[in-house]
């Protein structure tokens, strides 16, 4: 049996990390060894910060449904506006409250 060379399958593998590479700064972009490196920290960072741009997001829903809660009735909480739409069975999530707030 002839010998199997994986030079084409080792130089697509190193060109594709090379290519996620593109853009960063020094050895980080072309070297490939030091290029894999900063392509798995990126998509570390990457999948950590998709997770907090949820939690960031709902956050500012809910400061937005507190403001305009607070500015229709000084008594009201955001706690117990969501309380009572909980008790009155109203299902709108606070993407929509918060949009609601801003634009109505």
């Amino acid at each position: 049996m002839s010998r199997v060379k994986g030079g084409t399958v080792t130089h697509a593998r190193h060109k594709k990390i090379v290519k996620a590479a593109k853009g960063y700064y020094g050895r980080r972009k072309n070297t490939f060894k030091v290029a894999a490196q900063a392509v798995d920290k990126a998509n570390q960072y990457a999948t950590r910060d998709r997770h907090n741009r949820k939690r960031n997001f709902r956050a500012l829903w809910i400061q937005r449904i507190n403001a305009a809660v607070r500015s229709h009735d000084e008594a009201m909480t955001y706690s117990r506006f969501i309380n009572g739409l909980g008790l009155a069975g109203i299902e709108v999530d606070r993407k929509v409250l918060a949009d609601l707030a801003v634009h109505e």
